[in-house]
């Protein structure tokens, strides 16, 4: 098996991808579903009110993140998805059922969003942290990198599917549609075999909890500046759940189907960047910022885009950049954490890229209505331009780097320097 797929190899963790890819598809396509009824069906393109079931989606994140990395190290990670994965079938029930009857209302989609949030606070530290339990630690940036193919190839089915349903049958049998994606996945954690799982000594409650996790991460710069890359692109620049359906709806007047193909092209660009990741093996922190430099640049594009299929083009090197800077941070986060601390330290960085959202979210939507559907893209690409701008100033200081321009010398007239005591010494990167 080539090196992009090498982990396909273990018997678990094919299980564990294929049952995660269908989940996922399922998870997209009532994304997208769930985003056109708050922003068509109960409400008239009120941006405001998408932000608002944004923000409750993540706002148990924000508030359980400490409790729920802490769960992840001292009890079976299985057993915790098994239960998040059951809330969430449970919750994607009622609500399909009470949109199919057209009994839905606001309050509704909004109280479910918060069940939903419930149960995504536990599942992320304890699903992130289980990918280093299925496969062995040599293999586990190309299975993180699988990993997130996986939710990408959604990404790129699953908007579309999802947006020509909504046309064909209807909102609420899309959001039903997802029910059987939580089976599956539930079905696929119950069909590993145990003991070919490589599970982390449980810690103990005498471990400190939340805060000792707090203190490792506190020592480590490295770890410190990879949850900042987790907080700009994640946190405060990842509002395409907003900005997509605003775009599509307000700038071009588009309908649910062309909404749909906005996610799919950015599912394209998206599993191109998982895939490369895969084969690549090692992650680099350059790729991290190559990433977060392309964030900026095709989003800055496409919100100043006036043709429709110029902005739906855009959007592949806009997923392929911000999934570049994710994933390679994901992996790096990983692999430098020792397996004790996993779940605690992925809860942290599931903290800075969701927890973020109940605050941002309304604030994008409000921006939205304020000043346009183009300033929700423009507000991420200002807000990762500065912590772009801070994180890379932070490397240079702490690892004694500075850049200088020399117009002497030929293009492209910079100079990158490494201080050494007193002594200054060229360096080629």
């Amino acid at each position: 098996m080539s090196q992009t797929f090498s982990s396909l190899a273990n018997p678990n963790y094919r299980t564990w991808f294929l049952g995660g890819l269908v989940s996922n598809v399922g998870g997209w396509m009532a994304r997208t579903a769930q985003a056109w009824l708050v922003l068509v069906v109960l409400t008239d393109g009120n941006a405001q009110a998408l932000g608002y079931q944004t923000a409750l989606i993540f706002l148990p994140g924000l508030l359980l993140s400490p409790v729920a990395g802490t769960v992840a190290d001292r009890f079976n990670k299985r057993h915790i998805l098994l239960a998040s994965s059951t809330l969430g079938m449970l919750s994607a029930l009622v609500l399909s059922t009470l949109t199919i009857t057209g009994h839905v209302r606001l309050w509704h989609v909004f109280t479910l969003s918060l069940v939903d949030g419930l149960a995504m606070a536990f599942d992320n530290p304890a699903r992130q942290a289980f990918v280093s339990e299925v496969v062995p630690f040599e293999h586990l940036p190309n299975a993180i990198s699988l990993n997130s193919a996986s939710f990408n190839a959604a990404r790129l089915l699953g908007p579309g599917i999802g947006g020509a349903l909504i046309a064909w049958v209807g909102t609420g049998w899309v959001i039903a549609a997802n029910v059987v994606a939580f089976a599956t996945m539930i079905t696929a954690l119950l069909s590993m075999d145990a003991a070919l799982l490589h599970p982390a000594k449980p810690t103990s409650g005498k471990g400190g909890g939340f805060v000792a996790g707090l203190k490792y991460v506190r020592r480590r710069p490295d770890l410190m500046a990879l949850l900042t890359v987790g907080l700009a692109v994640g946190g405060l620049g990842f509002n395409y759940n907003i900005s997509n359906a605003v775009m599509a709806t307000e700038a071009f007047h588009r309908g649910a189907g062309d909404y749909g193909i906005i996610g799919s092209f950015m599912g394209i660009g998206a599993l191109v960047a998982a895939l490369w990741s895969a084969r690549r093996g090692s992650p680099r922190l350059r790729h991290v910022l190559m990433g977060m430099v392309g964030y900026c640049v095709f989003n800055l594009a496409s919100a100043l885009s006036g043709n429709f299929w110029l902005f739906v083009l855009l959007q592949i090197p806009v997923g392929f950049f911000t999934i570049t800077a994710l994933v390679t941070g994901n992996s790096l986060l990983q692999t430098a954490t020792t397996p004790q601390m996993r779940g605690r330290v992925m809860a942290l960085w599931g903290l800075t890229i969701m927890g973020m959202a109940p605050m941002i979210s309304p604030l994008v939507g409000w921006i939205g209505d304020r000043f346009g559907p183009r300033s929700t893209i423009l507000f991420g690409v200002i807000a990762v331009s500065i912590m772009f701008a801070l994180l890379t100033a932070t490397i240079m200081r702490h690892d004694r780097i500075r850049v200088r321009l020399d117009w002497h010398k030929r293009a492209p007239w910079m100079r990158i320097e490494r201080l050494i005591s007193q002594d200054v010494s060229e360096v080629r990167r």
